[in-house]
């Protein structure tokens, strides 16, 4: 007879470990507090790595797929300076996959495939297990109980608690995205400025990134050092003495806001800012670099709802790979709880020591990105881009 498992959330880590598990004709309850699958926008683009996120679309079977989908000629990287000089202009070789953009919206279709998700099962926490097994509550009042909860629910994660009692705490760094639609079309100037993948222009404690997507989409972000408590704000780093924040859904005032703290900066790069749709705040907030727990049995966590880091590239990397091989691991467990057990113990060992060093690296990489000494960010991209 199976476990009983359910996995909490629909990202990249949730929806990995249900198709492997899916894979190995292994049942699993997928539990999703949106609605349905296009309730909010998937974000932007991916570049999923080889030892990473393609090792987990392997374990999945699903590879050749997103070779299909996705863009190798996203992996293009070029850095200008503020004044629009050109600084690198990196473009990969014919036949390189090794970090291949794809589409967050197009993943997320991928991985769902067969999937049958519980949409509009918004878990409220999970309680203390019992000899029945793992009491979850959900939103409505109702609750189910499992031998196994895998807590795949993000930064602001419900399962967490049930483990742990780390919470997420501010970087310093705020990013506020915007988007160009059509941009081929509409804006051809800022298409041929951004190319086939990225572009990047460092500055004092703040930088401006733009990332092609599929269909002539492009998503900016705008980073900056600010406090938490004013990061709808970011002219206040110019004139802390200004009293009305901008309020975010006027979108003329943030604008305004984010042109003046970019003052200066060359043309082309600030109209990625003067013609974007609309802005959206995204402080960044991590868990402790090392972070684990005392094990307990029934609950684990993955992802972002265990190793929340800087989005340097790792984060849906690592969370799909340890979906991958947590379902890998439950899937191999010989039959009763104590061999379940014990196989999840030993993935937690393997996953804490992967993400700590990612975690690690990608916390000294925003420090370098977002820094007093914009020079940091490009002696930084020398040493990760291939020769």
């Amino acid at each position: 007879m199976r476990h009983r498992i359910a996995v909490v959330g629909s990202g990249p880590a949730g929806l990995a470990f249900a198709r492997v598990l899916h894979r190995h004709d292994y049942p699993v309850a997928v539990l999703e507090r949106d609605p349905a699958p296009d309730t909010r926008p998937p974000g932007g683009t991916l570049d999923l790595h080889e030892g990473l996120g393609q090792l987990a679309l392997d374990k999945a079977g699903l590879l050749a797929e997103f070779r299909e989908l996705s863009r190798p000629e996203g992996q293009a990287m070029r850095i200008l300076d503020a004044d629009g000089t050109v600084l690198r202009d990196w473009q990969p070789r014919p036949g390189d996959r090794a970090n291949p953009e794809i589409d967050r919206g197009q993943l997320r279709d991928l991985l769902l495939g067969p999937l049958d998700v519980r949409w509009g099962q918004g878990v409220r926490e999970v309680a203390p297990g019992t000899r029945d097994g793992v009491p979850v509550r959900f939103e409505d009042g109702r609750q189910e109980t499992f031998d196994l909860v895998v807590g795949a629910d993000g930064a602001w994660s419900r399962v967490r608690p049930a483990v742990s009692s780390a919470m997420p705490h501010y970087t310093g760094v705020t990013f506020v995205e915007t988007s160009l639609d059509d941009v081929d079309t509409r804006h051809p100037d800022l298409a041929r400025l951004v190319g086939d993948g990225s572009l990047a222009v460092y500055g004092v404690n703040r930088a401006l990134v733009a990332q092609r997507n599929s269909g002539g989409h492009v998503k900016v972000y705008a980073q900056f050092r600010a406090p938490l408590d004013r990061h709808t704000n970011p002219d206040r780093q110019i004139d802390p003495n200004r009293r009305a924040d901008p309020d975010p859904a006027d979108v003329e005032a943030v604008r305004s806001s984010l042109l003046a703290l970019f003052d200066g900066w060359a043309a082309p790069v600030l109209d990625l800012l003067r013609h974007g749709t609309a802005f959206v705040h995204r402080p960044l907030h991590v868990l402790p670099v090392s972070h684990t727990w005392a094990h307990v049995p029934g609950v684990t966590l993955l992802g972002d709802a265990a190793h929340l880091m800087p989005p340097l590239g790792a984060g849906a990397n690592l969370a799909m790979l340890d979906g991958a091989e947590l379902a890998e691991s439950v899937a191999a467990a010989a039959p009763g709880l104590g061999a379940l057990d014990e196989a999840v113990r030993a993935f937690e060992e393997r996953m804490w020591a992967r993400a700590g060093r990612w975690a690690q690296i990608t916390t000294a990489g925003l420090e370098r990105l977002v820094s007093p000494d914009p020079t940091e960010a490009l002696a930084l991209f020398d040493e990760v881009q291939p020769s």
